[in-house]
């Protein structure tokens, strides 16, 4: 059976086993900043969603970017708490410790960071509140739309680095690094083929 058959609890299931059964990687910080992003994935009018944010227009860096919640870890706080605080920063949204289901790979940026995603379920629709100074609009993106057939592509880098993927999202194709993290998720915790991200390009505006 395909994930999308699955009934909610089934496909949760399915999930933290893909994710259990993952061999994560994990990279040295080597003078990189750490960073966790949260893949949060939640029910809405009866099918399972994520959320998505296109960045604060007005901030300093990475302005209008498509973007998961997350940030910097900050001293005392692991993965889990860290994108757990970004998520309620930046969206207003609450998950407990035991809403992570698990972890994808460790990702460097061009900007310096080592990023981790988490993974979270919520068994109740999310009230998503934006704070204004982070967020200019959230949006809940069915899983489905993860498994658009023209998802993921690969367009040429301008300076002949790696391939820059891109998942098609609302119409819109979103890149690398968010690309790259729901395309892992896609092909790990969904499907549950073994995928890594070491040829993954990025756009250059992304250092920020």
């Amino acid at each position: 059976m395909t994930w999308a058959a699955l009934p909610l609890p089934d496909l949760r299931s399915r999930i933290t086993a893909n994710l259990s059964g993952f061999p994560r990687r994990e990279i040295a910080a080597d003078g990189l900043r750490l960073a966790a992003v949260a893949v949060v994935v939640s029910p809405h009018k009866g099918r399972p969603t994520f959320l998505l944010t296109r960045r604060a227009l007005t901030m300093r860096r990475n302005a209008g970017n498509y973007a998961l919640p997350g940030g910097n870890i900050e001293p005392g706080e692991d993965v889990i708490d860290a994108a757990r605080r970004e998520t309620s920063e930046e969206l207003g949204v609450s998950l407990d410790r035991d809403a992570a289901l698990g972890r994808l790979d460790d990702f460097k940026t061009l900007g310096g960071h080592r990023v981790t995603p988490v993974v979270f379920w919520s068994d109740t629709e999310l009230t998503v509140i934006p704070d204004p100074v982070e967020v200019h609009v959230a949006w809940r993106i069915p899983l489905a739309e993860l498994d658009h057939p023209k998802s993921p592509r690969r367009q040429a880098h301008p300076h002949g680095d790696d391939l820059i993927l891109q998942m098609r999202l609302r119409g819109q194709w979103v890149n690398a690094p968010t690309a790259a993290w729901l395309y892992q998720f896609r092909e790990v915790a969904l499907h549950g083929r073994p995928t890594r991200l070491d040829d993954v390009g990025q756009p250059e505006w992304t250092r920020g």
